[in-house]
């Protein structure tokens, strides 16, 4: 998986989360800091909700 993370994040990681394409409309989410850590899937419909969230846009 081709992991992305966030531009405000720091080279260190900093505190963010990657995503990455599972295909299929499905997402992996994990912490920066913990790589090798917890992968959470998520439906791209999921993720669109959760920033649209974040930004104050429901």
């Amino acid at each position: 998986m081709r992991w992305r993370r966030s531009s405000y994040s720091n080279a260190q990681g900093g505190e963010c989360l990657e995503v990455a394409g599972r295909g299929a409309g499905e997402l992996a989410v994990r912490d920066s800091k913990r790589p090798k850590g917890a992968v959470i899937g998520v439906s791209a419909g999921a993720w669109t909700a959760f920033i649209r969230g974040l930004a104050g846009r429901n």
